[in-house]
């Protein structure tokens, strides 16, 4: 399956920016689905972002809509998540994820710790 690990998490001021990447590993993501999900804590899981590697089409949470930006790198086999304008209620563990077509969620990364100070 596919291999997946997080980077670039931190602490930021609000109204700062962080870029996450996930490097991906095991196999080419071409027929895949890819997002990150965050969980703060005592919280459930909550999806954030995701994208279809092959073609690019985008979806987002309406609590990140217009600030936060999935891309990927086709050659990295890498997949980016641009965060700007970062308010305290970002403060989560940020995790990213793959799936094929219609299949559940069910590859993970580890997560990386995002921390927006008030």
């Amino acid at each position: 399956q596919v291999q997946l690990v997080e980077s670039g998490g931190g602490l930021v001021q609000v109204g700062g920016s962080l870029r996450l990447s996930c490097a991906a590993s095991g196999r080419t993501l071409s027929n895949y689905r890819v997002g990150w999900f965050r969980q703060a804590p005592g919280k459930e899981r909550e999806f954030v972002a995701s994208m279809s590697w092959s073609g690019g089409t985008t979806n987002y949470a309406d609590s990140v809509k217009g600030r936060f930006t999935i891309s990927r790198d086709n050659a990295k086999n890498t997949v980016y998540l641009q965060m700007n304008s970062l308010k305290p209620e970002d403060t989560a563990v940020y995790i990213c994820a793959a799936r094929v077509n219609s299949a559940m969620w069910n590859n993970w990364g580890q997560g990386t710790q995002v921390t927006v100070s008030s």
